[in-house]
């Protein structure tokens, strides 16, 4: 089975000062697969899921490297067609529903006008579908939720809307951007298994971006750990958790807060890792004689 995304050697940089945004970046995501990307903030992350989904803002330029969306290589495509491809074959989940939710329409046409436009249905079928995706997020009251505006509902809620709007034209990739930031952790672990459930019984693989080693845990077969917008280390969930490799990796696992723990606490990453991370950053860059 080919993957659904293929990410190859991507770079890209900040125009305002030259200095690397994402560094040598490849990684694959198999249909069916939840891959993690995590790391803490500014670690290219989201600028990775932007670059799949070609909305990267004026400031970042991709320099090198390749992405392949179900075997077609993006960059090799006109505008007209790259944008007619991202619509068919992905979709996003951001990361605040307050803000990514029209605050001026109802909920029925922010997860219909999709439909309608890309799938052809008529009012009522793309409605009936609406619907349908409403039951398989277990949102309560689906037709009062269709009649809502976003500052109506709750922010589990309004996750689970854009959950159904992701899943509602099918796509093959879903792109999460650390879609339970904005919730509590009761409401987070109902949203993690109806995303999971989702992803399963639809067979979408979902590129899943988290600073959480917790909700990596939980939802991702793959995960790729990225320091400075460069790779440290990449693999099976449960193979990186138990055996990490790299020591920023051994770190971070270290600093995660463990409710079994006999001392109270927080474990910081230590300054001696952080420097041999930059060292490594540092030594890479000289090597592709980009800017240190």
């Amino acid at each position: 089975m080919s993957p659904v995304l293929e990410i190859a050697n991507l770079s890209a940089l900040s125009i305002r000062d030259g200095a690397p945004v994402l560094r040598d970046v490849s990684l694959t995501v198999q249909p069916g697969e939840v891959h993690g990307l995590v790391g803490e903030s500014g670690a290219g992350k989201s600028t990775i899921g932007k670059a799949v989904l070609d909305i990267l803002p004026g400031t970042i330029r991709v320099t090198g490297g390749t992405i392949r969306l179900a075997g077609e290589d993006l960059g090799a495509l006109s505008e007209t067609r790259r944008r007619q491809r991202l619509a068919e074959t992905v979709a996003l989940i951001p990361q605040d529903p307050l803000t990514a939710l029209n605050p001026a329409r109802r909920i029925e046409p922010q997860v219909t006008d999709g439909l309608r436009r890309h799938k052809g249905l008529g009012r009522a079928e793309a409605r009936d579908r609406a619907l349908a995706l409403f039951a398989e997020v277990q949102m309560r009251d689906p037709e009062r939720v269709l009649a809502s505006y976003p500052h109506e509902l709750s922010g589990g809620m309004r996750q689970r809307v854009l959950i159904a709007a992701a899943f509602a034209m099918e796509p093959r990739l879903v792109i999460a951007d650390e879609p339970t930031t904005a919730l509590d952790v009761t409401v987070q672990r109902q949203v993690l298994r109806i995303l999971r459930d989702l992803q399963r019984r639809h067979g979408t693989g979902v590129v899943f971006v988290t600073h959480d080693l917790g909700v990596v845990a939980q939802v991702c077969d793959r995960t790729t750990l990225l320091f400075a917008g460069k790779v440290f280390e990449t693999g099976p969930t449960a193979d990186l958790l138990a055996r990490p490799v790299h020591p920023y990796t051994r770190a971070l696992i270290a600093a995660n807060p463990r409710p079994d723990a006999e001392e109270e606490g927080l474990a910081p990453v230590p300054a001696g890792v952080i420097q041999q991370c930059r060292g490594e950053i540092a030594a890479f860059d000289r090597e592709q004689g980009t800017h240190v």
